[in-house]
């Protein structure tokens, strides 16, 4: 957040009019017309704040404009000024009114400053291709004086990102060569340190010494990213530079892509490098030299990964130094990766260097991001190299989520590494989709971010034999955060900023973390890998019920509605007939089952009745063979108000789908045994005295039950007397006695009840009716229900007249 006096002054510059601007724009103009000087400064620093304090564009008047377009390409004007000036350009771009070019600019960074203009224009006018054969001529130049080349390759890496087509097709055949000098030829030296003068300084001064290593040893090989000192020479903040480009610009030289003209050389060099040393000598390097130029570029970038896992091994004295050597040797790995994939010569080399430092990295925590580009590598090449890649995935897999959950960074990367290479997987498939309960970790702890990631992973990870199992891990995801939660508390090795909500605390939930009866539930919920006996979670929703306040259990049981959803896409495509049912049954089962977190139940039980109408859709027959369990969910008065939604599915599936047409299993006492249990069920919630402690039922599942008894009875016509009766009860009974939120309600009610009576005055209507086969539709029965009131009521009023 801002403070009090940087708000004030953002919101004054939002409030300008486009009127005080314009007076202001003519200010600036006579200020620079003038020259340099610290009003000028003063006047484009207040102008740069009023244009990027708003969203929307501000319009600059074309004097002014092209003033600053002016001082920027003047090579007298000072840094400062020009640095306003390609602030203020940028802002108002892309605009017509922008005629610069940087086809006559000598100078490095006067080009830096211009080509960011430009490239904020949009390519209108060719602008990028313009700017990167700028920035190689130029380069090419070697300039002895002014600023150095350091500028040029940031617009070359922006090039590269945005075109890099550009590069490919330009004169760029020196540039590799001149990208080798600057990785393999840095100086080891020290850079003099700036002197402010006096007494002390000139000859009695210390003299620079060799750069050292991370450890504090003297640098013994060619300078990187991961040596270090006092001071840094030009020549050594350029190869900084360029290895912090250097994958995008191998990507160029791809042997699929623009760079295939130098791909015939590689069979004659394959045996030549194939043999060298893991390390590259002074001769290899001279060598390298006669290559064309991209492999050049291929073979420094190869001796210069290798120095930096080299160095990525050795202890660094300092904190940052440590942050340092991971990130740089991600990035090696993932050169290397590229490189191996460019030149397969270098893929033993790079082999036998990664599998040492896998050995050396998998018993270290702390290095756990580290593994995931190692992993993807050998699961990119290990098949040629005959390198086992299923260890290291079960560690992966295994270990790391269960220890290193509450890293957000690593979470992400985890799981992004899980879509980069579910194509490599291959038979280590398996040890991904049993390792659900592992990653459901990350899942649990951080579901806002990860959502999104798991509902793209979920066609993978869901397979036929853990789907049940994955179905209830779903529904009990807020369980799971809060038993990590509780994990964090009791580990003696807790951080110092903790990383749960401090406002809560669950004494008797750390009680029950601890306590030897709830240890094997525990157990069960934060296991490793899938598989085992299943248990029954409900003790834990008690135990856990004080943390359903929990600020991450909230944002977890958020997110399970849309997990499901993703889940059942999933799944249902690839289910079999068997796999349904146990599906079906688990859905009914976990109904009256959930974590006790607020608005849960209610947005869950939505998303699973949708899901077991899909079932049922899908395979009819599950009404059939689910009969059983069918009539002891539905015998439950207590479901009809704390279900309502599963309730209405489950009832509406058995008066749609329990008939021949969908299954001839379906005989007469099957469909009188669902009539008795629902006529009983009807009778219990509507016709039971007002005193009776009985649940109130809600209009849709009155309406549902209605119908549902009207269309057994349209198949089983014994049975339409009990229910003409029932109906003509209904529609003598008080609103009072349904739970109606209005008039319209206990309206709706009775109107069903009276257009199903009429139905059933014609049985041979109502059977076509309700038994229509499939294909048939809700709206096909809604109109033949009102067709068939209007025939009957006006013949009851000709028989009246």
């Amino acid at each position: 957040m801002f403070s009090a006096g940087t708000e004030s002054l953002l919101r004054q510059a939002r409030e300008i009019q486009d009127e005080e601007l314009s007076k202001f724009c003519t200010r600036v103009t006579k200020l620079l017309q003038k020259g340099p000087g610290a009003e000028a400064v003063d006047a484009l620093r207040r102008l740069f704040l009023i244009l990027s304090a708003t969203k929307y564009s501000r319009r600059l008047e074309k004097p002014c404009v092209d003033l600053l377009q002016t001082t920027l390409c003047s090579p007298t004007c000072p840094e400062q000024l020009q640095l306003l000036c390609a602030a203020i350009l940028r802002e108002v771009a892309p605009s017509d009114g922008l005629v610069l070019t940087c086809d006559h600019i000598q100078d490095s960074r006067t080009l830096s400053l211009v080509a960011s203009v430009l490239l904020a224009q949009g390519d209108r006018r060719d602008e990028v291709r313009s700017v990167g054969l700028r920035a190689l001529q130029l380069l090419e130049t070697r300039p002895t004086e002014g600023p150095g080349p350091r500028p040029l390759l940031h617009v070359l890496s922006k090039v590269v990102s945005l075109a890099p087509a550009v590069l490919s097709q330009g004169p760029a055949d020196s540039l590799p060569r001149r990208l080798v000098d600057w990785l393999r030829y840095a100086s080891v030296q020290q850079g003099a340190a700036q002197t402010s003068g006096g007494f002390f300084s000139g000859a009695r001064a210390r003299q620079p010494g060799p750069v050292t290593e991370v450890d504090g040893a003297v640098a013994t090989d060619f300078f990187t990213v991961l040596s270090t000192g006092q001071c840094f020479t030009e020549d050594q903040q350029l190869n900084v530079q360029v290895f912090s480009m250097l994958r995008a610009w191998l990507l160029l030289g791809d042997p699929t892509g623009p760079g295939a003209a130098d791909a015939d050389d590689r069979s004659d060099r394959s045996e030549l490098e194939g043999s060298s040393l893991s390390v590259f000598s002074a001769a290899s390097t001279t060598t390298s030299r006669l290559l064309p130029p991209q492999q050049q570029l291929r073979a420094g970038a190869f001796d210069y990964c290798q120095r930096l896992l080299e160095q990525s091994g050795r202890r660094a004295l300092r904190r940052g130094d440590t942050d340092l050597q991971k990130a740089c040797l991600v990035e090696a790995v993932l050169l290397l990766e590229v490189l191996c994939r460019q030149e397969p010569s270098f893929l033993y080399r790079a082999l036998s260097c990664l599998k040492t430092l896998l050995g050396r990295l998998c018993g270290d925590p702390a290095q756990a991001r580290t593994l995931l580009p190692i992993a993807h590598f050998l699961l990119s090449h290990g098949e040629a190299a005959a390198v086992d890649s299923a260890t290291v995935c079960w560690h992966l897999f295994s270990s790391i989520p269960a220890e290193l959950f509450p890293n957000p960074m690593l979470a992400f990367e985890f799981v992004q590494f899980c879509r980069d290479s579910l194509h490599l997987l291959g038979p280590d498939l398996a040890v991904f989709k049993l390792s659900f309960p592992n990653l459901f970790k990350f899942l649990a702890w951080h579901s806002p971010a990860l959502t999104s990631e798991f509902v793209a992973l979920f066609p993978a990870l869901v397979d036929a034999s853990t789907a049940v199992e994955m179905f209830h891990a779903l529904l009990d995801l807020p369980c799971l955060t809060a038993a990590l939660d509780l994990q964090l508390r009791s580990s003696p090795a807790a951080s110092e900023r903790p990383l749960w909500d401090v406002s809560l605390q669950p004494t008797n939930c750390l009680w029950g973390f601890r306590d030897p009866q709830f240890q094997g539930l525990f157990q069960y919920l934060l296991r490793s890998k899938a598989g085992g006996t299943a248990h029954r979670m409900a003790p834990l929703h008690c135990l856990l019920q004080p943390m359903a306040g929990c600020a991450r259990v909230l944002q977890c049981a958020e997110a399970v509605p849309t997990l499901l959803q993703a889940f059942f896409a999933a799944v249902t495509p690839v289910a079999d007939g068997a796999l349904m049912a146990q599906l079906a049954l688990a859905l009914l089962e976990r109904s009256n089952s959930l974590p006790h977190v607020p608005q849960y139940e209610a947005c869950v039980h939505r998303v699973m009745s949708s899901q077991l109408l899909v079932l049922f859709r899908l395979r009819p027959a599950l009404v059939v063979e689910l009969a059983k369990d069918l009539l002891e969910f539905v015998g439950s008065v207590s479901g009809t108000r704390s279900q309502e939604p599963m309730f209405t599915a489950v009832v509406w599936a058995v008066g749609e789908y329990l008939a021949v047409p969908y299954d001839r299993r379906c005989t007469v006492e099957q469909v009188n045994k669902f009539f008795e249990a629902l006529e009983a069920l009807l009778f219990e919630v509507t016709q039971s005295r007002r005193s009776a402690a009985r649940p109130e039922c809600p209009p849709q599942v009155v309406a549902v039950l209605m119908t549902t008894l009207t269309k057994l009875a349209s198949r089983s016509q014994d049975l339409i007397p009990r229910v003409s009766l029932l109906l003509s009860k209904l529609r003598a009974l008080p609103q009072a006695s349904v739970a109606c939120s209005g008039d319209a309600d206990g309206d709706a009610v009775c109107r069903r009840a009276t257009e199903l009576t009429n139905l059933l005055k014609m049985p041979s209507v109502a059977q076509f009716v309700f038994t229509p086969g499939v294909g048939a539709n809700t709206h096909h029965v809604t109109t033949a229900l009102r067709t068939v009131s209007r025939l009957v009521d006006r013949e009851a009023n000709l028989q009246t007249s």
